[in-house]
């Protein structure tokens, strides 16, 4: 099989939860019988980080129920051991004995590697400690995307930052004199995630912090999560001016216990699965309350013909026959799942077109530019715009896909193998990033999934 052509994987970026990095590619065939399915799912990524850092940071010890074991989380704990907090795992409870503001290692470098979350809140994080010196380093993808509005920030609060290379960009390193207060103004147009880093430090602050955010929010949902996971932890910002204002107060999280809500990402891409195959699949512990925006990908499932069904705490999805399309569909409340949509749209009886999700282009690969590369390798007629996408109905062909390093494109493509067969998906294990496990989990659902494994690999392990 030839890869020549396939983008080399980062694997500095795994973490020991990562299980297919052995394997080359990963064929998907579709299931024998239509899906039938209760299931679980792993804990969001966004609660985890968020509630990793606030138990760091906080006086006490917490517990954290339901987090996810991934890259992410993996690296987020890890740079919290380099920092000197003690983070022991009992199954899927992380316990966080917390440090009160004061980083027991006051030096010494610190590896991000792909976590978007981590390297936009570790910084300010940092700074929450009167003095310290850190050096702070990510994966080569990690390094291009931008960090420069919550670095600038930070600057402003008193922050000295050097940086190795491209000023705003990984690597670089960061001393600390503590966050000083006052107002700080960030853009929210790039990424919700520097002001959910600030704000999340803002209690440490030597008097009250007001961040002003400056134009329209990208997935303003992620910051009413941190601000709930705040008041969780005791400190409760004030909101104003239709959230373009948020207001501080010194203080000090205290320890908590927590059980983190199911990841909504992750569960799109099972209900995406019945979707597609006419299936029955009902997720258990989660709400269609959440503040977490995937949340969304529900209503555009029942519009375009699958019944969605919201009872207690689990949420079911039954498929169609034929999905529905001839529509066009705002991602810019819940733009982790533009490939999503974007795999579903081929089965549709019309053209699905995608928008308000340019800011997609800088996550862990362009994913507008990636997502209609390799749908066009499967035959499929795509139009590329510059905030997002139009798909027209087809018939996928096989080919070897490349999901670019990238976790999400990774398990969209797989959408695709679970409706025709001959798809096949190099570097499975990119999916480590936040669900090192799928494709066992699709093998469970009664997706044929099968492995190639790298030439080194097969010499290294030998063969049955």
């Amino acid at each position: 099989m030839d890869h020549s052509n396939i983008h080399e994987p980062d694997r500095e970026a795994r973490s020991p939860w990562s299980r297919y990095n052995d394997s080359e590619s990963v064929e998907i065939s579709p299931p024998s019988l239509p899906m039938n399915a209760d299931i679980t799912v792993p804990g969001s990524k966004s609660m985890t980080n968020r509630a990793l850092l606030m138990a760091a940071l906080a006086k006490g010890t917490s517990r954290l129920a339901g987090i996810l074991q991934s890259d992410d989380s993996h690296w987020c704990m890890s740079a919290l051991r380099e920092l000197g907090v003690a983070v022991e795992l009992e199954g899927d409870t992380a316990v966080v004995h917390g440090a009160v503001g004061s980083w027991p290692n006051r030096s010494g470098s610190l590896y991000v590697g792909s976590a978007g979350t981590v390297a936009r809140f570790l910084p300010a994080a940092l700074m929450a400690a009167a003095s310290g010196t850190w050096r702070l380093r990510g994966s080569s993808r990690m390094s291009e995307r931008p960090l420069a509005p919550l670095l600038d920030a930070l600057a402003g609060q008193g922050a000295e930052i050097a940086y190795d290379g491209t000023r705003g960009c990984l690597p670089f390193t960061l001393r600390s004199s503590g966050l000083s207060g006052g107002e700080a103004v960030l853009p929210g147009a790039v990424s919700s995630q520097f002001i959910s880093g600030l704000l999340l430090a803002a209690p440490y602050a030597r008097k009250p912090l007001t961040i002003r955010i400056d134009g329209p929010v990208v997935q303003r949902d992620y910051v009413e999560m941190t601000i709930d996971m705040m008041k969780s932890f005791g400190v409760e910002p004030i909101v104003a001016d239709e959230g373009r204002t948020i207001v501080v107060e010194p203080g000090i999280y205290s320890g908590r216990s927590l059980a983190l809500e199911p990841d909504v990402s992750t569960c799109s891409y099972f209900w995406a699965l019945a979707a597609l195959t006419n299936g029955r699949v009902r997720i258990h512990g989660i709400h269609s309350n959440t503040r977490q925006p995937d949340i969304e990908i529900l209503n555009v499932l029942e519009r375009m013909g699958c019944t969605v069904t919201k009872s207690g705490d689990a949420i079911e999805v039954i498929g169609t026959e034929r999905l529905r399309g001839g529509c066009t569909i705002s991602m810019k409340t819940w733009s982790d799942q533009t490939l999503t949509i974007a795999a579903l749209a081929p089965f549709a009886d019309g053209p699905v077109t995608l928008t308000d999700a340019a800011h997609i282009r800088h996550h862990e690969c362009d994913r507008l530019a990636a997502i209609c590369q390799e749908l066009r390798k499967l035959g499929i007629r795509v139009e590329e715009h510059p905030d997002g996408l139009t798909v027209h109905p087809g018939v996928p062909q096989p080919a070897l896909l490349d999901p670019h390093d990238d976790h999400r494109m990774a398990m969209a493509l797989s959408l695709i193998g679970a409706k025709v067969a001959g798809v096949r998906i190099a570097d499975p294990g990119c999916v480590s990033k936040t669900c090192p496990d799928y494709f066992d989990r699709l093998r469970e659902l009664g997706v044929a999934v099968v492995f190639e494994e790298r030439p080194d690999a097969i010499s290294a392990h030998g063969t049955e």
